[in-house]
């Protein structure tokens, strides 16, 4: 008998299916891989594993076979049947439970042991220290080496070296790893990945992974994990589904399922040279400090010296933490140098970005598009709605609708996907999908500077090319200069005129992306490049 069962489960939203008819079996202990494009249905099978109340399944049944205490109503995996419960005051009994049948208290006992991670959803303590945030997710397991255990998920997640840092001032790559930090405390039977690592660079994705695949082989935590990284799914998965349509197009062996899904990802076209103009945003000796009581001046932004031409795409690269993300802050304007220049050119005019006001950045913030790790939609308006009044664009309802079209063809979606689409809420679509929104959303306002804070971070390959191919067009059709902040540099080569390599706040190098790739060290090169070159 399987530990789940997935039967026939069927789920419509907006008259589409985007789970159709579909059946799994998932074992005690196996880690299973999902694969599939942005909509196949990968997070809507995991938020319905989930129990999340807006995904009950429109037909079929997932069944949980499990152990259940009948003094506490504990539930464990099934093999503990037999065994004395943690309460000490009754044994597992076998028990199946149809999850979206059960009773209240089967379906609130199923969702304590089940963990779920969910794509750039930083839910800390911001406030907190990362040990502090750790040790909050042992609230309801007493136990007196919860420290080592603590110790050890962070060196799982290779954060053992911010552990009195406050939360805030992580990264948005060293927030996600807390995060998953954080939900492999509470130590599930049943552990949802979704995207979990979506804004770290591919090699320390493929690394993390493959601590987290460790350190739940050791418990027996069964894992479902969907990853837009085919070659970290097929590293680490037992059995792999590759979903389509919301349909099974192929199941079992990783390897010839990761092979086959990569086939597909279609080579770029080749784009026309384009002319980059003269100078439109000058750094000078940039610097940007915080003060923390614990960690005494933090040196986000160091001494940066940099200029950026228009028409140009520029890239800011760096491993986590490097300060790139501060540094695209200051070119928008939301934060304040500490020391230093920056100025950015509006027409012919040079505007100091370190003077308030509606005189000086005041003028040029309208004309800048910032898109964040983690952005996020107005969930209770339709995608039209997200694209024109709820950002303040007023526009003829024609008008609005074909604008919204256009921009949403320029970020990967068919025509017809674009025009369904309108109508949708943002719970409607798939994580990779909600993205290019996102970035549809920065770019229909038709800001002269489009800041990208790592684009790529939760989209499978072939969304990935199309961001690239939206960026490329974007800038041919509309004449804007992007700065994409990333540590993806196989991203960074595809699309990018130069890159800017950050390290410990300061500039080291500014140059092709080529050429750049020849200046990173080694732990550089291995966790930022996903292929040799």
């Amino acid at each position: 008998m399987s530990f789940i069962e997935v039967k026939n489960v069927t789920k419509i939203f907006d008259n589409e299916a985007v789970l159709d008819n579909i059946s799994i079996n998932i074992e005690e202990g196996e880690v299973l891989g999902i694969l599939g494009r942005s909509g196949s249905g990968k997070s809507v099978l995991l938020n319905m594993l989930r129990g999340i109340p807006e995904y009950e399944p429109d037909s079929g049944e997932i069944i949980y076979n499990v152990g259940m205490c009948p003094e506490c109503d504990r539930i464990d995996v099934p093999s503990k049947a037999g065994e004395t419960c943690k309460c000490k005051h009754g044994k597992y009994e076998a028990k199946t439970i149809n999850l979206w049948k059960s009773t209240r208290t089967e379906f609130a006992s199923v969702k304590k042991r089940v963990s779920i991670m969910l794509q750039r959803t930083f839910a800390l303590y911001e406030e907190e220290s990362v040990i502090e945030n750790i040790m909050k997710s042992f609230e309801n397991q007493r136990d007196e080496d919860n420290i080592n255990k603590a110790i050890n998920l962070l060196k799982m997640t290779r954060m053992e070296h911010r552990i009195t840092h406050i939360a805030r001032d992580l990264s948005g790559g060293e927030k996600q790893r807390i995060v998953l930090a954080r939900q492999l405390a509470k130590n599930p039977m049943l552990f949802l990945a979704d995207e979990p690592t979506g804004t770290l660079d591919p090699k320390t994705a493929k690394l993390l992974h493959n601590a987290l695949l460790n350190g739940v082989k050791e418990k027996n935590i069964t894992m479902i994990i969907n990853s837009h990284w085919p070659e970290v799914i097929e590293d680490l998965s037992d059995r792999v589904i590759w979903l389509e349509k919301g349909q099974i197009r192929r199941e079992g062996d990783p390897k010839g399922i990761v092979e086959e899904f990569v086939a597909e990802i279609p080579l770029p076209k080749k784009h026309e040279e384009v002319t980059i103009g003269n100078p439109l945003i000058e750094m000078n000796d940039l610097k940007k400090y915080y003060f923390s009581v614990s960690r005494g001046v933090v040196k986000s932004v160091d001494g940066v010296t940099l200029t950026i031409n228009e028409g140009q795409i520029a890239s800011i690269v760096g491993l986590s933490g490097a300060g790139k993300t501060t540094l695209s802050k200051l070119i928008a304007g939301l934060v304040e140098p500490s020391d230093g220049e920056i100025k950015i050119r509006l027409g012919e005019e040079w505007i100091d970005m370190a003077k308030k006001g509606p005189a000086h950045r005041g003028r040029v913030t309208p004309h800048i598009g910032l898109l964040h790790q983690d952005f996020s939609l107005y969930p209770y308006k339709t995608i039209l709605g997200n694209l024109t009044d709820a950002i303040s664009l007023d526009l003829p309802s024609e008008f609005a609708k074909m604008k919204s079209l256009h921009v949403l063809t320029a970020v990967g979606f068919k025509e017809e996907e674009a025009s369904k689409l309108l109508t949708k809420y943002p719970d409607q679509m798939s994580g990779g999908e909600r993205h290019r929104v996102a970035i549809a959303q920065v770019l229909i306002k038709e800001p002269h500077i489009v800041i990208l804070d790592e684009p790529t971070g939760t989209m499978d390959p072939i969304t990935r090319r199309n961001v690239a191919e939206s960026i490329l067009n974007a800038r041919e059709e509309l004449d804007q200069t992007f700065i994409i902040i990333s540590h993806d540099m196989d991203f960074v080569l595809e699309c990018c005129d130069t890159a800017a390599l950050m390290r410990d706040g300061k500039l080291l190098d500014n140059g092709k992306p080529e050429d750049i790739v020849d200046q990173l060290t080694s732990q550089e090169r291995t966790k930022m490049l996903n292929k040799e070159l």
